[in-house]
Formats: C-alpha cells, structure tokens, sequence
C-alpha cells in the first residue's frame, strides 16, 4: 500500500463508509425505484413475445439514462462555480473590514486628545453668553419702558374704531413680546436649559395688556362684523378694516405655523395664544348675526293666520340681506371668502332649525299648508333661492332640504290628520241638517232639471274637491292622501246616512198618518238623487287619485262606492215600503166578486201607482228608471198574490171568460200607466206585465185537456212556479178533474227547469196559503 493510501486510510471496501448509512434517503429512494422498474417490466414482458422487444427497452433506458446524468454534472458545475465566485466576494469584504476597523481606531484616539484642549474654553462661553443677555437688556430699555404707554394708546385706538391703527400698535406689543420670549429661549438654549416659569410669569405679567388688548380688539371686530349688513348701507369703512386685520392675523397664523412645522433646530415657539384663527372666527360670528335675526323675531305673532306672513316676512328679509350681501359686502372681501355662499349657508341652517321648531308645534291645517307650500315651491322658486344669481352657489353649497324627506312626510300626515278632523266635523254638520230638513213641512228642492236634492251633496262635494285642489298646490302625494281620506269619511258619512234613513223608514211605520212626515217619499226621493250626485263627486276624486297612493290613508281601502250602494238599496227599499203600504188598504177588494162585477179597486190603484211614478220621475238616472221598474214589479206580485188568495173561484165557464176579461182590462189600465217606461227606453228585459195575459188566457182556456200543454208552457216562461200555484190556478178555473189535476201536476213535476242566470223570480216571492181540505183518502192522489 502507497503512502497516499495509507494517508487516506485506504480503499478497501471495509474501510469505505456505506452510502446508506450517511443518506438514507438513497436506499430508500433505490428501492422505489427497483419497485417501480420491476412493476413496469412485469407489465410490459408478460408475455414470452414480447421479450423480442427487450433490446429497444435497453437501448431507450441508456440513452435517457446518460441524459440524465448529463444534466446532474451541468447542474453541480453551475453550483460550485457559484460557491467560488461568493467565496471571493466574502474575502473582499473581510479586507475592507480591516480596513476601516483600523481607521476607526486612530479617529478615536484623535477625538481623546482634543477634548482635553476644550476645556480651557468653557470660561469664554460663559462670558459671551453673559454679553449677549446684557446687549439684548440694553437694547430692550427702550421699548419696555414705552409698553405701558403704548398699550393706553391702543386702548384709546380700539375704543374709538380706529381697528388698523390699534391692531398695528397691538402687532407691535406682540413682536416685542416675542423677541424677549426668543432671546430668553435662545439664552436658555445656549446654556443647555429651557426657559424658567419665572422668567416666563415675568414677561406675561409685564405684557398682561397685551392679552386684553387682543381681546377688546375682537370684541370691536366681531361687532362690526355682526353689524355688517347696516354697515354696508351707510359706511363699510369698519367692515373693511376688520376684513383686512381678519387677513393679517391669518397670515401671522399660517407664517408661524410654517416656522414650527420645519425642522430646523432654531425654529421659535409659538407666542401665546397662537393661532387665533379669527377667520374661521368671523364666519362663525356671521353665522351667529343671521341665527340673532331669526330669534329676535316675536314666535307669538307667528302663531295661527299670522304664520303665513310670519314666512313671507322671511323670505323678503332674507333676499334683501342676500342682495345687500351679494351687491355690497361681496365686494369688501376677499374672492377666496365667497361670503354669499357662507351667508346661503348660515342663512339655510337658520332657517332649517327655525322650521323645525315651528313643525313642532300645534299647527291646523292653514299653518301646515303655509309651510308646507314656503318650503316646497316658495323657497326654490325664483323669487327666492332660485333665483338665477343665487343658483350656482346653492349648487356649489349642496344646502339639502330644508326640512328631511321624514320630517315632510309627518308634516304631510299631520295636515291630513287636521283636515280630516274638520272633514268629519263638517260631515256631521252636514248631516244634522240633512236630517233637520226631511221634518220640513215642504217638499225639497229641485235643481234646473227638476230632480230633488238638498244641500249635503253640494256641501260635501265642494269641501273634498276643495281640499283635494289645496292638497294638490303642495304635491300629488298630498292630494292623494287627502282624496283617501276624503274617501274614507264619506264611506263614514254614508254609514251614518243609511243608519238614519232605516231610523227614518222606522219612524214613519211608527206613526204613518202623522202630518210631520208628510214629505216622507219626497225626502226619500230626494236622498236618492243625492246619492247618485256624490257617487258622480266620488267617481271623479277617484279618477284623481294616483292608483299607487290608494289605500295609504288607512289599512282598510276606503270603498265609498259600496257604501253608496248599500244606502241606495236601503233608500229604494223604503220607498216600495211605503208604496206597498199606500196599495195596502185597496188590495184586499182586488180580484172578488165586488171587483168581478163593478171593477174596484183597480182604478185607485192605478191612481196611487200613477203618483208614485210621477213623483219617480224627480229623480236622477238611473235610479229614477229602477224605481220605476221595483214599482212595476211590485204592482204585479201583489196583483198575483191576491189572485193566489182564491178569493174568487168560478162556477161556470161564463164566469171564467167574465175573470179573464177583466184581467185583461187591469192589465191594459196597468200597460197605460207604465206606457212612458217602454217610452223612455227604460222597460226591463223580462216585463212582470206579460203575466198577466198570460194568466187570464189559463183561465180562459175552454177545454180543460188542454191545460197540460198550457201549464207547459208557463213553465217554461216562468220557470219558478210551483205546484202549489199551479194548484191554485186549476182550484180558481173550478172545472178541472182529479185526473187532469192530477196529470198536470205530474208533468210540473217531472219538467221543473232550472233557473236561467239573470232570472228574476215572480211566483218565489209569493205565498200560496194553505190548503183548507179537512180530508184526503189515502188511496186517492191527492191534489
């Protein structure tokens, strides 16, 4: 063995240090990797055939395998290359080091021996700063024995307004003040100190006058700037003096504030009461002149009718102000100052917690409505802030609203709420003398056609279409709300209406001869037609409503139109009441023998029927054609009801055509009465009168086999008529047979047809009375 093997201990394999024992990774990296190529070749060599393909195998895996290995050697070259080059950088910088370590060292040393030559000089310090002191005493002699003198002077300036005399007397007194200051400062820096409290107590003591010159001098400033807008009339001198020391101040302010906000070592501090900032101070106190404008106005005559002029005063005095502002003062100031945008601004807020205030308090509607309209329409039209000079600085300002979006909408709901309490009052005023004059003892009044009416229509409709036309000078919003409640208490009122017309109807069955209520159909009449008048009035307050404010009054939509419907109903129900109750006394002689053979009662009721229709006649359409039609319908029911009374049943064929006839004689009295209802148009679809022909000529009919068809056919026109009055019928002929009964009423029985829609019952109302057979054999069929 060499003695280089032996150096290096050798290269035998048992003195070699296994490569897994110092990187395990590597064995374990290997085994994956014999996994692997053994997993690829299992799959790859299943089969003996494929062994054929083992050369190509081999000779791939070599070539990516010296690829490989290539790029690992490229890759550690460029690494060790690096570790060279960093190697050298590190030897460079350690030289360097040395180098100033070394120079450091001796600048030390240098330093040690000149401290020691310093100290000798020390004495000499000493003395100058003593010198300074004594030269700055010397020097100030004079100018403090003259600041009490000149500090009386300015006092005397300030008291008589010569404000750019004394406030340059008082800038004067203030820079002496600070070069004192200074110079202690800058004595008390060269000795390595600051300034004493003593030393400071001192020179504030002795310059005290200084302080309450400062102060009077602002007191004079801020009054002649509160008083700016009388100054600006009659002599702006004052006005512009305390502008141009308002400027200087600022200056003096912004100039020491620059100083301290450096950064040099010898920069003063900042004399006392600095900065004052007395221009934000003078547009504050410009603020406070507008706002002891609005308070020195009296709040107790702008309470009620006076509010209105209350505002209007406002709205002059504040236009003048901004005119003498924007004419006068404008020119006295500054163009950086824009005083009339300050003033729109002062003058805004003003009035914003003015209105406020005066939204707070119990206003009725006439003051809600003023300032609703004056914060609305008035304050932005050009007759105020819109005017064309003032609006491009309302634009630049961004004032807002007077009063928020919330605060509108409460005072919007609180004018509601008080035109609704005088609404309501009024209504029921109204009604109270509605009800007064249905105990006249005359027939109401007529209007140019000819109808009945009182004055409740009249007086209601103009109240809603009043307020709704005040309503709508403020806003749609407001109008619609209005209009709903409107709407609202006139569905209250028509309750109320109808309450009283039952009370009326009841009052008259109480006592129906009484000479009181002798214009009771006509008050009837006459409440119909005002009715129809406010469903005219509402349908119109409808159409003006927005439809998506409709139902914001209340949480219930208001529905006047049922309302009126319903009274209506009731008011048309009262008057076939009372025309029944006037037929009444004459229906018991209809269809008897008295009537067969002389022909009472029939006239007088047609005389009653006739006035009624007459009286009809006075009222509006369409109710005057379904009074009409009710009475119409009535007449026949009660004639039919009468003839199912069987008060009249015929014994021979002689009285049958003599029943029939004069049947036919009523019906034609009945046909000439009503004739001016197929006159105008207004008969109904299904005429109640047809029936009666039709009846006469059943009981007219000769052959009795021929009533099964005749039955048939009134069926079949009148489809609810019922056995039992089928049965009455044949009772009144007198010659119909068990068998034929019997047959016609089978035929009823198995053809009963429905009601057609829009069907109007006759024989449904009527009442057949009972039979007054004693008995019936069971094996017989009972009729």
């Amino acid at each position: 063995m060499s003695a280089g093997d032996q150096k290096n201990g050798g290269d035998k394999p048992g003195d070699t240090v296994p490569v897994a024992e110092v990187w395990p990774e590597v064995e374990r990296a290997e085994c994956l990797a014999r996994g692997a190529a053994l997993k690829w070749a299992s799959g790859v060599f299943c089969r003996p055939e494929h062994l054929e393909r083992l050369s190509q195998y081999r000779k791939r895996e070599s070539q990516r395998t010296a690829s490989i290995h290539t790029r690992l050697k490229s890759m550690v070259q460029s690494y060790l290359e690096g570790v060279g080059w960093g190697l050298e950088q590190l030897q460079e910088a350690r030289v360097e080091l040395r180098e100033v370590s070394h120079t450091l060292k001796k600048a030390g040393l240098e330093f040690n021996q000149n401290a020691n030559g310093v100290k000798p000089l020390e004495r000499l310090r000493e003395v100058s700063v003593n010198h300074r002191q004594l030269l700055a005493a010397v020097s100030n002699l004079p100018r403090l024995y003259s600041v009490h003198s000149l500090v009386l002077e300015t006092e005397r300036l300030v008291e008589s307004r010569r404000l750019l005399e004394a406030h340059a007397r008082l800038m004067d007194l203030e820079r002496w003040q600070d070069d004192i200051l200074w110079q202690l400062h800058g004595a008390a820096g060269t000795a390595g100190s600051a300034i004493s409290s003593e030393d400071k107590e001192l020179v504030a003591k002795y310059f005290s006058g200084v302080g309450q010159l400062v102060d009077a001098l602002g007191k004079e400033l801020w009054a002649v700037v509160s008083s700016a807008l009388a100054l600006a009339r009659q002599n702006p001198t004052p006005f512009v003096s305390a502008v141009r020391i308002v400027e200087r101040e600022e200056a003096l302010d912004q100039a020491l504030l620059e100083d301290r906000g450096g950064t040099r070592s010898n920069s003063r501090p900042l004399p006392p009461g600095r900065p004052r900032c007395w221009r934000a101070c003078f547009f504050k106190v410009l603020e406070e002149a507008v706002s002891a404008r609005f308070r020195s106005v009296s709040y107790l005559h702008t309470r009620g009718p006076g509010l209105a002029g209350h505002l209007s005063a406002l709205q002059h005095a504040t236009m003048a102000d901004l005119a003498t502002v924007r004419h006068l003062l404008e020119h006295c100031v500054p163009s950086h100052y824009r005083l009339t945008g300050a003033y729109l601004r002062a003058s805004h807020r003003c009035l914003q917690a003015h209105l406020a205030q005066v939204s707070s308090w119990d206003l009725e509607s006439g003051e809600i409505f003023a300032v609703l309209n004056w914060v609305l329409h008035i304050y932005n039209s050009p007759d105020m802030m819109g005017h064309p000079e003032l609006v491009t600085e309302m634009e630049k300002e961004e004032l807002g609203p007077l009063i928020s979006a919330e605060g509108l909408e409460q005072l919007q709901g609180k004018y509601v709420q008080s035109v609704r309490k005088s609404v309501s009052e009024w209504m029921h005023k109204a009604l109270q003398v509605e009800l007064q004059d249905w105990q006249r003892d005359q027939e109401p009044d007529t209007d140019h056609q000819g109808f009945y009416q009182t004055s409740l229509p009249t007086i209601i409709t103009q109240m809603l279409e009043e307020n709704a036309r005040v309503a709508l000078m403020i806003g749609e919003s407001l109008r619609d709300q209005t209009i709903q409640m409107g709407l609202y208490e006139m569905e209250n009122l028509l309750n109320r209406f109808r309450e009283a017309l039952v009370e009326f109807g009841k009052e008259r069955r109480r006592a129906p001869s009484n000479d009181k209520n002798k214009f009771y159909l006509h008050y009837l009449l006459a409440s119909i037609s005002n009715c129809i008048i406010l469903k005219k009035s509402t349908e119109s307050l409808q159409q003006q409503q927005s439809s998506r404010s409709a139902g914001q009054f209340s949480r219930t939509p208001s529905n006047p139109l049922a309302a009126l419907d319903r009274a209506v109903r009731r008011a048309c129900r009262l008057v076939m009441d009372q025309l029944l109750l006037d037929l009444q006394p004459l229906l018991p002689g209809l269809l008897t023998r008295p009537w067969l053979v002389q022909g009472d009662p029939t006239p007088k009721l047609c005389h009653v029927l006739e006035r009624h229709l007459e009286l009809y006649g006075r009222v509006r359409p369409p109710c005057r054609q379904r009074l009409q039609e009710e009475a119409q319908w009535l007449m026949v029911v009660e004639y039919v009801r009468a003839l199912m009374q069987k008060r009249l049943v015929c014994r021979s064929a002689d009285e049958r055509r003599q029943l029939a006839q004069q049947m036919a004689q009523d019906d034609q009295l009945f046909r000439e009465i009503l004739h001016s209802l197929e006159g105008d148009g207004s008969a109904p679809e299904v005429n109640p009168l047809a029936l009666l022909p039709v009846l006469a000529d059943f009981i007219r009919l000769k052959d009795p086999t021929m009533l099964t068809l005749e039955v048939s056919g009134l069926a079949a026109k009148y489809p609810d008529i019922s056995e039992e009055h089928v049965s009455v019928l044949l009772d009144i002929r007198g010659d119909v047979s068990r068998d034929i009964r019997g047959a016609v009423l089978d035929l009823l029985e198995q053809s009963a047809p429905p009601l057609p829609a829009g069907y109007r019952p006759i024989f449904t109302d009527i009442l057949v009375p009972p039979s007054t057979m004693a008995f019936c054999l069971p094996t017989a069929k009972c009729a």
